[in-house]
């Protein structure tokens, strides 16, 4: 479950409150500014009073949305090792309806800490220091640390004048920091400190050791304005301490003072709430394909981010293959024993998607290589063709029901709905039929000593989307074909690579070629001598709010007493929708091997 947008560290307001002048304005004084100083941030933040009708409007969008939440439920009792994220939703959303708070943005970070916790990243000002931090072996000791990057200093630079011309205007040399050994971060040592931005600010994926790779070095919002690091300078004997200031990045649409401030980034606007599709169809709607929920990972608009290129020389330099498009790089290692298939994503264009699958494969084969090696480092999923391999359920609360129902009346498929019936297939494989109800009957589950419903099974619907036949024959053999490694195993001509940032979609065909194909999967990255989980989140059909409201409303269900307000404020809220049934993390699953042992014939 996510909160995005307003709810992400954007403060709320009413419209109300839109009066100071502007020399008392400290939104003013950071406007213009692609970064800005934390307590600057935080001043034009806290200038907004604390507002319960939106207090209201938002809790009652959130504990709707809520009841969609298919794993609610699961985390009243989360198993190891993913007890640290285990919440009780309706405490949670019962406290803060209780708290009080001294202004809008106080309530706001509640409300995003209390998700962020729940660790599953569908369910802002980001704050910078010159001082990425990583994980490092070294050869002499023998023995892991934590670094400043030592190329720190060219990816710093990196992100311009506006940038790196605070530091030097305060006198501060950011440069001499890359490859500092770091002995202590705010007086713990530095693992021990990951831990605690593991714990507490990392957020999006339930594995602890995969969110030790996120945000290392602190906060993602602007609530901390320096960090102190106890450093050993590389050709030095003696620690230094040192205090590294941040500087917050404006991630939002520009403004000028408070109230356009306000207009720009907190506003409700068009998107912001579903409509209904019977008098107000959007183009974007996917009225001429079935409506989809996608299985993804995503933040804020992309493209009001700063982005940075990497320099050439960490560029890679093999040539692609044929097969290679927008989401895919396919190379062959020197050698030409090895293939590589590097997935940065399951989303965009899936039909070009195939087809550069396919070509990739045959490109290897043409070239005679052995195996194929696939790459799904950072892979945030993005897809919305189904679930490979898997059945699944949708939570069948009271209002889930009656959409299905009206969707029925109404006689609107798939090409209106997300959860109309012809989007899923029975157990057997056969789509269903556009007025089957298939949450009624519901079947009863029991989770954690809670009762609740889902609907039947839902099978596999990947294969409707398929444009290329599926060979017989794989172009690499997956069943690990007898043949023996020197330690007596068979051995596979396919394997995955990952730092463990395999996300939704991604996790879904992972776990499809780990538990239906046996494939192995090795995982880089994490804290040292700790196992860490090839999926870092569960996987399926996730809703938007808008999306969830335009179902609703377009089954005439909006003044259903279940069904959630309009949203005041810019927000935004993510939810599973569909649960796997064969997704569960079993004993022997995980595989933390090294590079070498993927292939172990060389």
């Amino acid at each position: 479950m996510r909160l995005t947008g307003l709810l992400l560290g954007l403060p709320l307001l009413a419209s109300g409150v839109l009066s100071a002048p502007a020399s008392d304005d400290p939104c003013a004084k950071i406007a213009g500014k692609p970064y800005s100083l934390p307590r600057d941030v935080q001043a034009c933040y806290k200038s907004f009073p604390f507002n319960e009708t939106i207090r209201q409007n938002v809790l009652a969008v959130v504990s709707s949305v809520f009841d969609f939440y298919t794993f609610e439920n699961f985390y009243l009792d989360l198993p190891a090792p993913f007890q640290g994220s285990t919440a009780n939703i309706r405490a949670n959303i019962d406290r803060i309806n209780k708290t009080e708070y001294a202004n809008d943005y106080h309530f706001m970070k509640d409300v995003y800490d209390f998700t962020l916790r729940m660790n599953d990243g569908h369910t802002r000002m980001d704050n910078l220091i010159p001082a990425p931090i990583i994980s490092l072996w070294d050869p002499k000791k023998k023995e892991h640390g934590v670094y400043i990057a030592p190329n720190s200093d060219e990816l710093v630079a990196l992100l311009g004048k506006d940038f790196t011309g605070y530091y030097e205007s305060i006198g501060f040399d950011w440069k001499r920091l890359a490859g500092a050994q770091v002995l202590a971060i705010e007086g713990a040592d530095p693992y021990d400190y990951i831990d605690r931005v593991a714990d507490w600010q990392v957020g999006n994926y339930l594995d602890h050791n995969i969110r030790r790779m996120g945000d290392l070095a602190g906060p993602v919002d602007i609530s901390t304005a320096d960090l102190t690091f106890k450093l050993l300078f590389p050709n030095t004997t003696e620690p230094e301490d040192l205090t590294i200031p941040y500087y917050a990045n404006l991630l939002g649409i520009a403004f000028t003072d408070k109230e356009s401030y306000w207009k720009a980034n907190c506003a409700a606007d068009a998107r912001t709430n579903g409509v209904d599709l019977k008098i107000n169809p959007r183009t974007d709607s996917g009225r001429h394909e079935p409506r989809r929920p996608k299985a993804s990972i995503e933040e804020l608009d992309h493209s009001r981010m700063n982005a940075i290129a990497l320099p050439d020389p960490y560029l890679p330099t093999a040539p692609t293959v044929t097969g290679t498009t927008e989401v895919i790089k396919s190379y062959i290692l020197p050698g030409n024993k090895t293939g590589v298939m590097y997935i940065s994503s399951f989303g965009g264009d899936y039909y070009n998607f195939q087809l550069g699958v396919a070509a990739s494969l045959y490109s290897f084969q043409q070239a005679n290589v052995e195996r194929v090696l696939i790459d799904v480092s950072n892979n945030g999923g993005l897809g919305d063709r189904g679930y490979a391999g898997f059945d699944s359920t949708n939570r069948a609360n009271p209002l889930a029901q009656k959409i299905v129902k009206s969707a029925i009346n109404l006689e609107l498929d798939s090409s209106w709905l997300f959860f109309a019936a012809n989007n899923w297939a029975f157990p057997n494989g056969t789509r269903m039929y556009p007025w089957y109800d298939y949450m009624d009957p519901a079947t009863n589950i029991t989770v954690n000593g809670k009762d609740d419903q889902t609907s039947q099974r839902l099978h596999d619907v990947c294969q409707w989307s398929y444009i290329l036949e599926i060979p017989s024959k794989p172009a690499f053999d997956l069943s690990r074909n007898g043949l023996l490694t020197t330690h007596g195993a068979a051995r596979s001509k396919v394997a995955i690579v990952s730092n463990g940032l395999c996300s939704s979609t991604c996790a879904l065909f992972s776990t499809a070629m780990s538990e239906q194909h046996k494939v192995k999967i090795a995982v880089f990255g994490g804290k040292p001598d700790s196992e860490m989980e090839y999926r870092a989140m569960a996987g399926n059909q996730v809703m938007e709010w808008p999306d969830l409201d335009t179902e609703i409303k377009t089954t005439n269900l909006k003044k259903d007493p279940l069904a959630g307000p309009d949203l005041i404020v810019k927000a935004n809220m993510r939810i599973h929708q569909a649960q796997l049934e064969n997704s569960l993390r079993r004993k022997g699953l995980f595989q933390t091997l090294r590079a070498s042992e993927l292939f172990e014939d060389n």
